[in-house]
C-alpha cells in the first residue's frame, strides 16, 4: 500500500513547506532551504527507524506521527547548522510543536538513534542525550540553571510522566517508571527508578527494559 506524502525528499520537500505555509506563514520562503536539507534529514530518520522494533520492518512513513516528529527535528537541524537558516529552523521547531505536541527545540542535540514514542506533553531541555533513549508522553527533562543540567547514560527508558531535572547523571540502561521525578539526583548504571514514600525509590534493574523498544 502506497503512503502519501511519498517519501521521496522533494515531494517531502514540497509537503513540509506547504505546512509552513498554511500554519505559519512568513515572507521567507523556506522551500529551498528544505529542498536542501531534506536529503540528510531523510538520511537520518531512516537511519533512526531502521533500529527502531515497533518501526524497522515497514521502515519509514510520513504518515506515522512519531516518525514524522523525528523527520522535523531532523530537518530543523539540519536547516539551523548545515543551512544556516535559523528562520526555517525555528518555524519547524512552531510546526513540530502545534502538529505533535512536543517541546523539541532544533538547538537540542539528541542522539543519531532514539524513539518518540508518543509525543504529546513531551518537554526537551538542552542536556546531555546518549544513544537509543526511549521518550513517552509527558516526560520532561529540564535544567535548573545553565550549569544544572541532566546528564543521561545510554539506552534509558522514560515511561509516561517522569521527569529528570537539574544536577542528575543517569546510569546507562536506567529506567524510569511512569511519574517517577528525579531531581539533582543520580542513578547508577542498570537501575530501576519507582515511586516512593517522598522521595524515588532506585533498584537494581532485574531485565534490559531498553530491548523491548530497539532491535541492537
Amino acid at each position: 500500500m502506497t503512503t502519501a506524502p511519498d517519501a521521496r525528499p522533494d515531494t517531502l520537500a514540497r509537503f513540509v513547506a506547504r505546512q509552513l505555509a498554511h500554519l505559519l506563514p512568513d515572507d521567507h520562503d523556506a522551500l529551498p532551504t528544505l529542498h536542501a536539507a531534506m536529503p540528510a534529514a531523510l538520511e537520518r530518520t531512516r537511519g533512526c527507524v531502521a533500529h527502531v522494533r515497533a518501526w524497522q520492518a515497514r521502515g519509514f512513513d510520513p504518515l506515522n506521527s512519531g516518525q514524522y516528529a523525528t523527520l522535523l527535528y531532523f530537518l530543523g537541524r539540519e536547516a539551523a547548522v548545515s543551512q544556516r537558516d535559523d528562520a526555517t529552523a525555528s518555524r519547524l521547531f512552531l510546526l513540530n510543536k502545534s502538529l505533535n505536541g512536543l517541546e523539541l527545540f532544533h538547538a537540542i542535540e539528541l542522539p543519531d538513534v532514539f524513539f518518540l514514542s508518543h509525543t504529546p506533553g513531551l518537554v526537551l531541555a538542552r542536556a546531555g542525550y546518549a544513544d537509543r533513549l526511549v521518550l513517552h508522553q509527558g516526560c520532561t527533562v529540564g535544567r535548573k540553571s545553565p550549569d544544572e543540567r541532566p546528564q543521561f547514560g545510554e539506552r534509558v527508558v522514560m515511561f509516561p510522566g517522569s521527569m529528570v531535572i537539574g544536577r542528575c547523571r543517569i546510569g546507562a540502561r536506567t529506567t524510569l517508571a511512569p511519574g517517577v521525578c528525579l531531581v539533582d539526583t543520580d542513578t547508577p548504571e542498570d537501575s530501576l527508578v519507582l515511586p516512593g514514600a517522598g522521595r524515588p525509590r532506585i533498584v537494581p534493574a532485574r531485565r534490559e527494559v531498553w530491548r523491548d523498544f530497539f532491535v541492537d
